[in-house]
């Protein structure tokens, strides 16, 4: 696709002290319970969003991460225009997103891997052009844009077949190219891979990086499928309990949120393996090879506990995987001490 000409703004998205508040009821074990609770209901306050505050550049492409009910889609939501905040400001493109403005929605795409906008009984080009319709795309850029978006995600051949009759990952390159005829310069994602194979999970990544690249639009990615984060997202922000714990570069998790280093180390000859436990945490061993977890600040000293005191043969010490580390943040693990 061609690059934007349009002016941008240096900051696409602009969030300050922004909170979200549920009222639901709750409901009372039992028949009783269930009875009281239609009559009489009790309501309880749930926050999704404390108080967060971040902004994001024009053209980035920004992971973001966090357990289930950690605040991400309803961030998305707030975003797009879906809900309206309990407080705080909101800017995207200089809009108030809730207004749903023309010009506002013109420029902004939700993309959720659960739900669907095509036309289930009809083919795809028939919702292509009610799109066109609804955004007004002149009949040129139309037809340019589908031809490169079909192209990008080599889904030419499947235009003219029945939506219900696609597979998941044909349904899904679709999808995509149905939120994108209008070149949105901001896109928001919400797990756009799930329930793909692998196959179709790297050419929906090769797309949205090839997108952002050449339009140079503001991507907001949610997932849980780590090899969307490694390959796609230099920054990432992460959520828990709808406050923001993190927000910086990928790598950087690993300096702030891993309470750990490992060793691994080979011996020249079988020892006594029980005195490897005082070193730290042994997690593997199969001779030659010892694998133990040690606390970061003790690092040093173990590391030379064991060349002093075992027959080491070689020694390496690596940081936890950065998808250990996403992991533990989607089970909902406290990273923050």
């Amino acid at each position: 696709m061609r690059t934007d000409s349009r002016p941008k703004l240096e900051k696409a998205i602009t969030i300050e002290h922004l909170t979200k508040q549920f009222e639901v009821n709750e409901k009372e074990r039992g028949l009783k319970g269930s009875i009281r609770s239609l009559v009489a209901p009790k309501k309880k306050t749930v926050s999704a969003l404390r108080d967060i505050s971040l902004s994001i550049n024009q053209g980035e492409l920004v992971g973001f991460i966090g357990p289930n009910g950690a605040g991400k889609t309803t961030t998305l939501k707030v975003l797009s225009g879906l809900l309206y905040p309990t407080g705080g400001f909101v800017s995207v493109l200089g809009f108030n997103p809730w207004k749903r403005k023309t010009e506002f929605l013109k420029q902004i795409s939700l993309v959720m891997g659960q739900k669907n906008q095509l036309w289930w009984d009809l083919p795809a080009i028939d919702s292509f052009e009610l799109l066109r319709a609804i955004y007004e795309i002149p009949d040129k850029q139309y037809k340019d844009s589908l031809n490169e978006l079909v192209n990008m995600l080599d889904a030419k051949d499947l235009l003219n077949i029945q939506v219900r009759k696609l597979s998941l990952g044909q349904r899904m390159r679709l999808e995509l190219a149905a939120v994108l005829l209008h070149r949105p310069r901001v896109l928001f994602l919400d797990e756009p891979t799930i329930g793909l194979d692998v196959v179709a999970q790297q050419k929906v990544r090769d797309f949205i990086f090839d997108y952002n690249r050449r339009n140079g639009a503001t991507v907001i990615l949610t997932s849980h499928n780590m090899d969307d984060l490694i390959n796609l997202s230099k920054r990432v922000i992460v959520i828990d309990k709808g406050e923001i714990l993190f927000d910086g570069l990928l790598k950087e998790l690993t300096g702030q949120f891993v309470r750990e280093k490992i060793i691994k180390a080979y011996l020249s000859k079988e020892t006594d393996y029980k005195k490897l436990e005082k070193i730290g945490k042994v997690v593997k061993l199969e001779y030659p090879e010892v694998v133990i977890h040690v606390p970061r600040e003790a690092i040093a000293l173990a590391a030379a506990e064991l060349l002093q005191s075992f027959p080491i043969a070689d020694l390496n010490i690596e940081e936890e995987p950065i998808e250990d580390i996403i992991r533990r943040i989607f089970r909902g693990e406290k990273i923050r001490e």
